[in-house]
């Protein structure tokens, strides 16, 4: 799968999250490099997959499964046919991700990124 590059937050997106149809986070980690550094804000909507599923090269924010206190940034690489997901990190290297704990449910998924925050 080839990997595109996350666009900038416009003046729509802007608008979404200054009335709250969009949610801010920052990165911590590197694995999502080169899409996303450490430090890189994003904005994801977490009202997404409410009409939708989400889709194989979607980047999804999501909480840990194990972690109930981590939230992280991810992108779906299959789609199950029990409805769970594959998740990993665009940096393989340094990323902990679902080739370490295994599919993820739906309800794992916050919402989708849908762009940078600047």
């Amino acid at each position: 799968m080839m990997i595109t590059p996350l666009s900038n937050s416009g003046y729509r997106e802007f608008w979404l999250w200054l009335i709250r149809q969009r949610q801010r986070l920052r990165v911590a980690g590197k694995s999502m490099l080169p899409t996303l550094s450490p430090g890189d804000e994003i904005l994801f909507d977490p009202n997404a997959y409410q009409q939708q599923r989400p889709q194989v090269g979607d980047l999804v924010v999501l909480q840990h499964p194990f972690r109930s206190d981590l939230t992280i940034v991810k992108r779906i690489m299959a789609v199950a046919e029990s409805d769970r997901y594959f998740v990993v990190g665009d940096n393989l290297v340094a990323s902990t991700d679902s080739r370490h704990w295994g599919h993820i449910k739906l309800s794992n998924i916050i919402g989708r990124v849908t762009s940078k925050f600047n």
